[in-house]
């Protein structure tokens, strides 16, 4: 698999109003040894000569990133590297302008993109339930959207090499896309067994049963498909309400093309995939059901290459791919209106549209707030890593950006509602290392 070897020496400008020369870039950065041992390298390169070993829980720095490397400053005052997932970054404490520009060494995301001031706004469940509609955002939104050979074409161009990955989650989301009756399909084979079973004389016994055999319908996968499309648009349009479209029209582009490559890579790549930054400060991203999937600026500074930025998005489409937002639309659908009522509704396309209407007017994309269970998060951690892989990318990617947020201090400003949402980076990396190889 390539590995991405581009360097990186320049600290990331906090999301703050700086002036030129305010603040010094950081000359090292306090991490772990994580691992029980570590080989330390002259050269970010497995085939590079060993120089040292270090022990679990030796305090090292870091001095510079490489990839997916870092660049340790030894004892001796040698440096050395070793890879990301070898060491675990230590927390910059309170969240201060020093601690952000110590805490990474991936600079060049913020240089040419995002210069002023990025408002700490830190979009709550409130801002997302009351945000007006904007039709005007979503269109230009949808503008944006590539179509799956357009991505193709970007991916050969910058060298991205598919690999085929089996991955059971991912296989079993396949299985459900195929065929299956509609309820109103399956309604009318019971319709013919109900009259079936009078003419032989079941009487009240048959409707008895046929009633519960009634209430046991439950929706296609063509019903959930047409619910999970007509949601989409109605969410993202009340999350560009609360916070716009950036008006970058490369970063628009980027996202689109390496999103769009990295949903082929899953097992529902005919969803509409549509992919944006918004303009807002605090770091995060937001997977709409359906396939939309939209990163904060916040979050976009902060990652520095194309694979970082395919880890984030990889980590969204494995929560689309599994339906985990939508079915906590599905439980608060139950939760008001009663299992057997909602199980029995019938959504073809028109009643669905009608449907997301009437839940967006109620809840707004509040949903876009709600903490999913600590299984669906690690499991869209893990899809991360076979999508990335998929795609052509370094899973270990994914882990950089982990990093990097855990970097930035204790719950800082501007990660409060990731924290929120999400189990704490630590125990995601956790899991993470009980899966990745380097």
């Amino acid at each position: 698999m390539k590995l991405i070897s581009k360097r990186i020496g320049v600290a990331i400008l906090p999301a703050l109003l700086l002036t030129a020369g305010a603040i010094a870039m950081a000359a090292e950065m306090p991490a772990v040894v994580h691992k029980p041992s570590v080989e330390v390298r002259s050269a970010p390169d497995f085939k590079a000569g060993k120089i040292a070993v270090l022990q679990r829980n030796a305090a090292v720095k870091i001095v510079d990133q490489n990839g997916l490397w870092y660049r340790l400053q030894l004892a001796d005052g040698g440096s050395g590297y070793v890879r990301i997932n070898e060491v675990r970054v230590a927390s910059a404490g309170a969240e201060t302008p020093a601690a952000n520009s110590q805490a990474l060494f991936g600079g060049n995301s913020g240089q040419g993109r995002s210069t002023e001031t990025a408002s700490v706004r830190g979009i709550n469940e409130t801002t997302l339930r009351t945000a007006r509609n904007d039709a005007a955002g979503l269109s230009k939104l949808q503008a944006y959207s590539v179509s799956a050979e357009t991505a193709g074409a970007h991916a050969r161009s910058k060298g991205w090499q598919p690999v085929r990955i089996a991955w059971g989650p991912d296989a079993a989301a396949a299985r459900g896309s195929g065929g299956q009756a509609t309820q109103a399909e399956k309604r009318a084979t019971l319709s013919s067994a109900r009259g079936l079973l009078s003419r032989l004389g079941g009487g009240a016994i048959a409707d008895s049963a046929m009633r519960v055999a009634d209430r046991a319908v439950g929706k296609s996968e063509q019903e959930l498909a047409a619910e999970e499309l007509e949601l989409g648009p109605a969410i993202a349009g009340r999350v560009l309400g609360a916070a716009p479209l950036w008006a970058n029209p490369e970063a628009q582009k980027r996202i689109n093309l390496v999103g769009r490559w990295v949903a082929s890579q899953t097992s529902r790549p005919q969803l509409p995939w549509t992919f944006g930054v918004i303009d807002d400060g605090e770091i995060n991203a937001y997977a709409a059901p359906g396939g939309y999937i939209l990163v904060t600026r916040g979050m976009y500074d902060l990652l520095d290459d194309d694979a970082e930025l395919a880890a984030v998005i990889a980590h969204e489409l494995g929560h689309v791919v599994q339906r985990d937002h939508y079915e906590v639309i599905r439980k608060q659908e139950i939760a008001k209106v009663g299992k057997d009522v909602a199980m029995a509704q019938v959504r073809p396309h028109g009643i669905a549209a009608d449907f997301a209407r009437d839940y967006v007017n109620t809840h707004g994309a509040a949903v876009m707030m709600s903490s999913l269970d600590r299984d669906a998060e690690y499991r869209a951690d893990e899809a991360a890593g076979v999508y990335l892989a998929r795609a052509g990318f370094d899973p270990l990617s994914f882990y950089a950006v982990l990093q990097k947020m855990a970097a930035l201090g204790t719950r800082p400003a501007r990660m409060s509602q990731l924290y929120r949402t999400h189990p704490p980076l630590e125990a995601r990396m956790d899991r993470l290392d009980q899966r990745v190889r380097r």
